[in-house]
């Protein structure tokens, strides 16, 4: 992760703005608040909710340095209207699968906002390496997965 960039949009950027603000000013105090409650318990050697407080302490600051490591090395996806028909990075793509005839769009994201069941797939999934690039009516042999396959790109926006 030392120099290794993070692509994100707009949106995806200021959604991880607002998380490291609610780790940092609303979850943190609340895992010291429990913390305390814990350490008031008594003998630490055998409080369960002690160790339960330090192991959700570790995963809330853990959380909040890979986020703050994410938005220092992230890239925000910038519109490009002159590359709309190119596949790309924020690129809106839709897809048929020429084995089955299935049609679906997906998002291009970088790897922190993939979301496959919100339709968004990462930059380096195998079916955005083979259509990166491409345009609308190009035909791509998506070879990098267990049984290659054909897709068509339908659309590009």
């Amino acid at each position: 992760m030392a120099n290794e960039k993070f692509y994100v949009t707009q949106e995806g950027y200021d959604d991880l703005k607002r998380e490291l603000d609610e780790l940092v000013h609303t979850v943190r105090p609340q895992v010291i608040v429990e913390l305390q409650e814990a350490r008031a318990q008594g003998d630490l050697s055998e409080n369960a909710d002690y160790d339960a407080a330090r192991e959700h302490q570790a995963q809330v600051e853990a959380r909040i340095h890979e986020v703050e490591a994410i938005l220092k090395q992230a890239e925000i996806i910038e519109e490009d209207e002159s590359a709309k028909e190119i596949v790309r990075i924020g690129s809106v793509v839709t897809l048929k699968d020429l084995s089955d005839g299935e049609v679906a769009t997906y998002t291009i994201v970088g790897t922190t906002e993939a979301d496959p069941f919100e339709g968004k797939i990462s930059n380096e999934s195998p079916v955005v390496q083979a259509i990166l690039d491409k345009k609308a009516g190009d035909v791509v042999t998506i070879s990098k997965a267990a049984i290659p396959y054909d897709v068509e790109i339908l659309e590009v926006k």
